[in-house]
């Protein structure tokens, strides 16, 4: 795609043999970083799984950026209702934040939903997510529900964000 924040950097579309890098990242990086157990990984390989099977191409996508060939994060517009998009699996790998790569990202995924007729997006997260949740911020997203869970292994406040397109 020529619109990339940086000349090696680039978005491109999921493709199926991306399925099981994604999983591993997902699952890895949530261990790691969030003390997350086995079920996480078990969601993202659902999510995906059903993607794979039962997406509808003209108004729904999966991209994944890259830099040089390897792959850094992903991003998902899916349909929520017939006039809302939800936004799923956002990864960006620790190593390529800073770099404006997440917001590029999301913009570009933020285009294909209002470019697809979706009104609306949504997106579900966890507060202890600080990076991505200052980015929805400053993009206009509203946080519009918080609560405290226990998912995934571990206790959390779950977010429900919402913006307009």
């Amino acid at each position: 795609m020529a619109d990339t924040p940086g000349d090696a950097l680039h978005l491109r579309r999921f493709r199926p043999e991306d399925a099981a890098w994604l999983i591993e990242r997902h699952d890895t990086l949530y261990r790691r970083d969030e003390g997350f157990d086995a079920s996480f990984g078990e969601l993202v390989a659902k999510i995906i799984n059903d993607f794979l099977a039962e997406h509808d191409a003209t108004r729904e996508a999966g991209w994944v950026a890259e830099e040089n060939g390897q792959r850094l994060g992903s991003i998902f517009c899916v349909s929520a209702e017939k006039t809302t998009a939800k936004l799923r699996l956002f990864l960006l790998d620790p190593g390529a934040r800073g770099k404006g790569l997440g917001k590029h990202m999301l913009r570009h995924c933020m285009a294909f939903a209002r470019a697809a007729g979706y009104r609306d997006m949504v997106l579900w997260t966890h507060e202890s997510h600080r990076a991505a949740c200052a980015l929805y911020a400053a993009t206009g997203w509203q946080l519009i529900e918080s609560r405290p869970v226990h998912s995934f292994g571990v206790d959390l406040v779950e977010q429900n964000w919402t913006i307009t397109l």
